[in-house]
């Protein structure tokens, strides 16, 4: 045997020198996706489906978030008018406990949804769109916080839960808790 068939070629990878002579690393084989697929264990499909599952209730809780923001802003809007003939930015602010400038961007985004109708420093209108989600926002309400008295919870209890849960209840739930009040 010769020698310089033994050379080691300065080249070549190794554990000193991962590169190749064209300055990258070389790459691993990689396996079809259908042969992979057989590869990997049931169990990682299944954390796989769990965590599609949890991201799905995420962006329900997400859009419900989104959703709220704008039925409480039609809720307050529809309120101010009734009470005091309109609806000011200043006023929502106030009611809200947020910055004008948090008004603001809310009725832009209400705005371009189709809820409400505003001109700068104008009072700000429901369309007909806006004042039937506010309708349907306190029907919800006022059935949630029925059903929370009906349970027992008192008065101050039961209203500040019920702003809350009123955004995030099912159709499902709800019917259930008409079922039950009407049961009464």
């Amino acid at each position: 045997m010769e020698l310089n068939s033994l050379a080691v070629d300065n080249d070549a990878p190794s554990m000193e020198n991962p590169t190749h002579k064209t300055g990258q690393a070389p790459r691993e084989p990689r396996l079809s996706a259908d042969v992979e697929k057989s590869l990997r264990p049931r169990r990682v499909s299944n954390m796989l489906q769990r965590a599609r599952m949890s991201a799905n209730r995420f962006q329900r809780t997400r859009e419900d978030h989104s959703r709220e923001r704008a039925e409480d802003y039609v809720e307050m809007i529809d309120s101010l008018i009734r009470e005091t003939g309109e609806a000011r930015a200043v006023d929502l602010a106030e009611r809200l406990g947020v910055s004008h400038v948090t008004v603001s961007k809310a009725i832009q985004r209400l705005q371009r949804d189709g809820l409400v109708t505003a001109l700068p420093y104008r009072s700000i209108f429901l369309t007909e769109r806006g004042a039937d989600i506010a309708a349907a926002s306190q029907r919800r309400h006022q059935l949630v916080l029925g059903f929370l008295r009906a349970l027992g919870v008192s008065e101050d209890v039961a209203n500040v839960d019920a702003e809350g849960i009123e955004h995030h209840v099912s159709g499902e739930t709800l019917a259930a808790m008409r079922r039950f009040l009407d049961s009464r």
